[in-house]
């Protein structure tokens, strides 16, 4: 199910169009308040959700995340490092779920990109992205297929 926005929460700050990767949140010009103009093609993806600081945004859910009759709620919370779930079934019975907001350890910094030493022409080349495998705590780096195994797209 796609995104509302809750137009007496909604300041127009547009958090939610720079984040959404369909392009579908926008700032309506006589209200002032963000709108999703396509809400067939909303991924759900909950970018939105997420970055919104007035907590205007909701999505309803399908079935298979939460009963019918359900209510979800999405808190980001900077200052704590958390971004919480709230999920509230029909008989009143309440899950609430608290992750962190990003994949490093808690109170650890997240390099920044600019930081970084520029890659090498081998680093460029290969298949691992800017911090694997040590975020992913693997030590002999990731499973690599050579080309030469490749052919139109499976390989042998």
């Amino acid at each position: 199910m796609p995104t509302f926005v809750y137009m007496t929460r909604c300041d127009g700050c547009g958090h939610c169009v720079d984040i959404c990767p369909s392009d579908i949140m926008h700032i309506d010009k006589t209200i002032r308040r963000a709108v999703n103009i396509e809400p067939n093609m909303c991924w759900e993806c909950y970018s939105c959700v997420k970055a919104c600081p007035q907590n205007a945004i909701d999505v309803r859910g399908y079935a298979d995340f939460a009963p019918l009759g359900h209510s979800v709620r999405v808190l980001r919370e900077e200052e704590k490092g958390t971004i919480s779930w709230k999920i509230k079934f029909r008989d009143g019975r309440e899950k609430n779920f608290v992750s962190p907001i990003t994949t490093q350890p808690w109170g650890e910094k997240i390099p920044k990109l600019g930081d970084l030493e520029v890659p090498d022409q081998a680093a460029l080349d290969s298949q691992l992205l800017c911090f694997e495998p040590d975020a992913l705590n693997v030590e002999k780096g990731l499973p690599v297929i050579s080309k030469d195994k490749l052919k139109e797209g499976v390989y042998y």
